[in-house]
């Protein structure tokens, strides 16, 4: 995959669990939804998405962490959000961001799409942006803690 030339955005803050609300966080996790995003894809898997597939250079590919199904995506989003790995950014009731995990180590990043909903599309973060090892990290601590 082609390097990113953009610099990485330096806004990203994971809330600390001093401040996340997870009473809240508990009923937003049924109605959270995952949509998914065909840039980001190049096997369209069970997403449904217009066009299956549309991989842009610089994006990064689900692919990559072999993420094929709308269940699993679904899963790890809430397994981020359960683990309070939300941004400090919110966009009515729901984090801009939510970061989360893999079995095989990979920090994943998903955005907001639609507010109204609580949708949202991921991707796994590149190897070259810092934050991944952020996100890995807090991960790491606050599974530990659970």
């Amino acid at each position: 995959m082609k390097r990113r030339d953009a610099r990485y955005n330096p806004k990203r803050q994971i809330m600390s669990l001093e401040n996340c609300d997870f009473s809240a966080i508990a009923i937003l996790l049924d109605q959270i939804r995952y949509g998914g995003n065909p840039e980001h894809k190049f096997n369209p898997g069970d997403f449904d998405l217009t066009p299956p597939s549309y991989p842009r250079k610089g994006k990064s590919l689900c692919d990559t962490a072999e993420i094929f199904s709308r269940k699993e995506a679904l899963t790890l989003l809430k397994n981020g959000l359960k683990a309070g790995l939300i941004s400090e950014r919110f966009e009515g009731e729901w984090p801009k961001n939510i970061w989360s995990v893999t079995d095989k180590n990979l920090p994943l990043e998903a955005q907001l799409e639609n507010s109204t909903n609580g949708t949202y599309h991921g991707y796994p973060l590149q190897e070259e942006d810092p934050f991944g090892e952020i996100v890995k990290s807090e991960w790491s601590r606050r599974n530990a803690e659970a």
